[in-house]
């Protein structure tokens, strides 16, 4: 499945997971389709109080409910349901302003000075771009063009 593809795919199993994940009480951090010979549609889930096994089994079956009915996905996969974890991925651009002055991995669609992977601290958010000191030095980044984006944990 293409990038297209999957973007849109991804936008119609928000659509239709939103509504079954926040009635239960959590909010519905995002979601990862992995597609592969054993593809996986992980979804992560987040609350005030934690996550825990037994908060992702009782996602994991009303998610399970809703998409034996609405059946977007064409190909075998298995359905995981997670916290975010110390290695947070963030998805919007209220996840980066959340995480302003934190550590950040970036992984970018297009490469920018023939780069492709960077770490930073996340400065600032407009909405349409975040801003990374690198080195030192401020990068811009499109939202648009940030492939995978997670938190960089410190201990």
């Amino acid at each position: 499945m293409r990038s297209v593809g999957l973007s849109i795919l991804v936008k119609k199993l928000k659509k239709i997971i939103t509504a079954p994940v926040e009635g239960l009480g959590y909010e519905l951090v995002g979601i990862e389709f992995i597609q592969s010979r054993q593809s996986v549609l992980r979804i992560y889930i987040d609350h005030e109080e934690g996550v825990t096994v037994d908060s992702c089994a009782d996602v994991s079956k009303e998610v399970s409910l809703v998409l034996d009915v609405e059946d977007p996905i064409t190909v075998p996969y298995n359905l995981e349901i997670s916290s975010p974890g110390l290695d947070r991925p963030l998805f919007t651009a209220r996840h980066y302003a959340q995480f302003i002055g934190e550590k950040v991995n970036l992984m970018l669609r297009m490469a920018i000075q023939n780069q492709r992977k960077w770490q930073g601290i996340i400065k600032s958010v407009d909405g349409e771009s975040i801003i990374v000191a690198v080195n030192q030095k401020d990068e811009v980044f499109a939202l648009s063009n940030i492939q995978k984006a997670n938190l960089v944990p410190h201990f």
